[in-house]
C-alpha cells in the first residue's frame, strides 16, 4: 500500500515491480544479482481519481509511455529493497507534482516610473562614453 495523500492511497496490484540487473561496471557479482527495480504503474486502470489520472495524462514526460504507464527504473543503490523503496518513493513524488495546481501566470507592463529610470540610465552610460572619447564616428 502506497500512500500518496490524506485519502488517495494505490494498492500493491496496481504497481508491477520487477527486479532487473543493474547497468555500468560491476565486479564478480553483478551477472548474477538483479538488484535493479523496473516499476511499472498504469495510470487508466489504476485506482486514483480522475483529477490525478487526467493531470498524469496530460503530462508531457520520457517516463510516461504512448498507453499511459509510467515506467521508473530504479538502480542508484546496491541492494535490491533500497533501490524498491526509491523507486516507490519517486513514483509518490511523481503523482503528487502532478497534483500542484501551477499559478496562472498574467502579462504586466512596466510602470512609467521604471521605464523612466531605464532610460536614463541607458542617457547617462552613453555621455559617459562620449565625456572619455570612446565614440566611434
Amino acid at each position: 500500500m502506497l500512500t500518496i495523500s490524506n485519502n488517495v492511497e494505490l494498492a500493491d496490484w496496481e504497481i508491477e515491480i520487477t527486479a532487473i540487473r543493474s547497468q555500468g561496471a560491476g565486479g564478480q557479482n553483478v551477472n548474477k544479482v538483479s538488484s535493479a527495480i523496473h516499476l511499472r504503474f498504469d495510470i487508466k486502470r489504476s485506482t486514483l481519481p480522475d483529477f490525478y489520472k487526467e493531470r498524469l495524462l496530460k503530462i508531457s514526460d520520457h517516463r510516461i509511455t504512448k498507453d499511459g504507464v509510467i515506467v521508473i527504473k530504479a538502480q542508484q543503490f546496491r541492494t535490491q529493497e533500497k533501490n524498491r523503496e526509491d523507486a516507490l518513493q519517486r513514483l509518490k513524488e511523481f503523482i503528487q507534482a502532478a497534483a500542484v495546481q501551477q499559478k496562472a501566470r498574467r502579462e504586466t507592463k512596466p510602470t512609467k516610473g521604471s521605464k523612466r529610470r531605464r532610460m536614463d540610465k541607458k542617457t547617462q552610460r552613453g555621455s559617459t562614453k562620449v565625456l572619455r572619447g570612446k565614440v566611434d564616428h
